[in-house]
């Protein structure tokens, strides 16, 4: 009786193991789905056809400290598994608010995560899009926009206005599969762009293997340089569009 017991708890276990596994599984895949039906609608927003996986959300977590006060400001959160990893560094769902351009994502994250801030709106646009919402200063910004697929002086001006939101002691968080810094780190006549960059090792097991790249504002300096150093991310981007045409 005893040993009849025993391997009825062991089919049990197995079985339940084997539900969970299969519930992961199909989770997975709705996922895939939705990434690959907002890829195939707009391919220049969407920018991957599958979320990022929980190797490179834990890594672009990391690089946020959930003891520094203030907001979380995430950028194109699609399914939402870079804000589980964030909730799971520590980071109060309340904190945090997400820019979500596709509606149909942005429902998604409504119901995964009723505690934060939904946005539906572009986040290139951060300024107009953020305007009036924003109750308390930002610490962060966390980035999985497609920057590879913008013109350089279009990355400058986004990560301008996420300066110009975290002030000089936040820090915008970007991951890449590129080997290069996806935000350009000089103009044409060599002059840097006023901000520090620092890169991960390789997340090699995302797939495709993955950097995250953590850029701050050159100098924690007072407004009026802050200032200063807008304008010249302003005239590098001028330069570069000049150079497109």
């Amino acid at each position: 009786m005893h040993l009849n017991q025993t391997r009825a708890d062991l089919n049990g276990r197995a079985s339940t193991r084997h539900h969970s596994r299969s519930h992961r599984v199909q989770a997975s895949l709705v996922e895939q789905a939705r990434f690959i039906r907002a890829w195939f609608d707009n391919p220049a927003t969407t920018g991957a056809v599958s979320p990022s996986g929980r190797f490179l959300a834990r890594s672009m977590a990391a690089r946020v400290d959930p003891q520094e006060d203030g907001l979380i400001v995430e950028l194109g959160p699609g399914t939402g598994p870079v804000t589980q990893a964030l909730i799971a560094r520590g980071i109060a769902e309340e904190r945090l608010v997400l820019v979500e351009f596709d509606a149909d994502f942005c429902r998604l994250l409504e119901r995964r995560f009723p505690r934060a801030k939904v946005i539906q709106g572009d986040a290139l646009h951060l300024s107009h899009t953020l305007a009036d919402k924003l109750d308390a200063p930002v610490a962060a910004v966390v980035s999985s926009l497609p920057l590879l697929n913008l013109p350089d002086a279009q990355r400058l001006a986004l990560l301008d206005e996420a300066f110009q939101l975290i002030g000089s002691k936040g820090r915008f968080v970007q991951f890449t599969y590129g080997v290069a810094s996806p935000m350009p780190q000089h103009a044409k006549d060599a002059t840097p762009v006023p901000f520090s960059a620092q890169a991960s090792s390789p997340v090699w097991l995302n797939l495709p293997p993955a950097r995250v790249w953590v850029y701050r504002p050159a100098t924690e300096a007072p407004r009026a340089k802050h200032s200063s150093a807008s304008a010249l991310f302003k005239r590098i981007a001028g330069e570069i569009r000049l150079r497109a045409r």
